[in-house]
């Protein structure tokens, strides 16, 4: 008997499994993340500087005669556009762990790994920051922005303290592991791998304009910025003191916010939900129209609401389409029609005419005078169409790291120039 036990663990050890009386062993590759002080990661992590490549173009935002264009998690271009048919890029603003701007007077205020950012634009060529809120925006992720995860068979965590911690590496070590954790780990049913927690000459407007695909959203003295869950809500009378208000949680699944009046319009993967904000302090909910899962950006004109969804990858699974929703009862949202997409993202509104970007099938452009029906009337193919911003003499659009800016022509639109950034 004893000379088949060791023939046992013998065969076990050739195939790398030792025997234990907890059961077989393996060797596992364990990663742990390295981490540092936020407050020090934070300072080092913004600065302005001469224009760069863009590396993934994301939101874009007008202000005056200049074009804001966000460089995923990694801050944004600034773009001098005062002659449309040649706009040029004249700096980048380094802020890591961003997504989003909004502008009113003169000031940026910009997500940075949760903290509210402000920058003074008063002298474009000598751009300030101001301060830094730290905190503010929640949900927005403590890691740097240009680490990945290593290939690994386990993660751990550690106790991160998601306040003052960014996670800038990661240390992968062999470890000798049960198989059985291993397994119950990563084969059960319904398991997940850990994840971390995680915006011509013509006057200088007050407040500048996003895209449909905006978090920032600036109305009146107050700042409003979704997070995942939640509206948080900044009184931003007094630049130099702005006061950090109670946020109101919406749902778990929020991507964007458009106003109309003193109604917001949440964008959410779930669907649309609908705030008052008589008291600017304090939205109120009034309703929501759900849908299936999928990405949902929207924007309002009149009694409709335009929605995009976009299922498939992380989205979702419910079909890419171009909803459209009657809200003349606002406590009562009503689905009146479905146009089918291939996958849409942004859109805008101007006057009587509905700007889709539906991803690689380019840029859709409708005619909603008869409004819930809408009629294509022209497409812009050949281009990657992400999002755009109608603004009163032109049109922006972004997709696939180029700027596009359209002029209107009678009833339609003309290109007017190419930007490769």
């Amino acid at each position: 008997m004893k000379n088949f036990l060791l023939l046992v663990c013998a065969i076990a050890l050739s195939a790398f499994v030792s025997c234990d009386d907890d059961g077989p062993y393996e060797d596992y590759q364990v990663a742990r993340p390295i981490l540092q002080d936020a407050i020090t990661f934070k300072a080092e992590a913004v600065s302005v500087t001469e224009p760069v490549p863009i590396v993934s173009s994301g939101k874009i935002y007008a202000y005056g005669n200049y074009i804001f264009v966000n460089d995923v998690n990694k801050g944004f271009h600034v773009i001098d556009n005062q002659n449309p048919s040649s706009p040029e890029s004249i700096a980048f603003i380094k802020l890591e762990g961003n997504n989003d701007i909004s502008i009113k007077d003169d000031k940026i205020y910009a997500d940075s790994y949760g903290d509210l950012v402000i920058f003074d634009i008063s002298d474009i060529n000598n751009i300030a920051v101001d301060s830094r809120i730290v905190n503010a925006i929640y949900n927005n992720g403590v890691w740097a922005t240009e680490i990945e995860y290593p290939q690994a068979d386990f993660y751990e965590y550690g106790d991160i303290d998601y306040d003052r911690d960014i996670v800038i590496g990661w240390e992968v070590v062999t470890e000798r592991r049960p198989v059985e954790e291993y397994e119950s780990r990563y084969n059960c049913d319904g398991c997940v791998v850990d994840t971390l927690e995680s915006s011509n000459d013509s006057p200088q407007p007050s407040t500048g304009q996003g895209g449909s695909l905006a978090r920032f959203k600036i109305i009146g003295d107050y700042l409003y910025v979704v997070d995942y869950s939640d509206i948080n809500i900044f009184d931003i009378t007094d630049v130099e003191n702005v006061q950090v208000l109670d946020d109101v949680q919406v749902a778990w699944d929020i991507e964007t916010i458009y106003s109309q009046g003193d109604i917001l319009f949440i964008g959410g993967s779930q669907g649309m939900y609908i705030y008052g904000i008589e008291n600017p302090e304090k939205p109120e909910f009034i309703s929501e129209f759900r849908h299936g899962t999928a990405c949902d950006p929207v924007v309002v004109d009149g009694d409709y609401a335009y929605v995009t969804l976009k299922g498939g990858n992380f989205c979702g699974s419910t079909e890419s389409g171009l909803y459209i929703v009657d809200i003349s009862n606002l406590a009562n949202p009503e689905l009146k029609v479905i146009y089918p997409m291939d996958g849409p993202n942004g859109l805008g509104i101007k006057d009587n005419t509905l700007f889709v970007c539906d991803g690689d099938s380019g840029l859709k452009v409708y005619d909603k005078s008869d409004a819930p029906n809408v009629t294509l009337i022209n497409t812009f193919e050949d281009i990657v169409a992400y999002d755009v911003i109608p603004l009163a003499s032109s049109l922006l659009m972004i997709g696939d790291q180029t700027l596009y800016q359209y002029e209107y022509v009678d009833n339609d639109i003309r290109l007017l120039s190419t930007f490769q950034l």
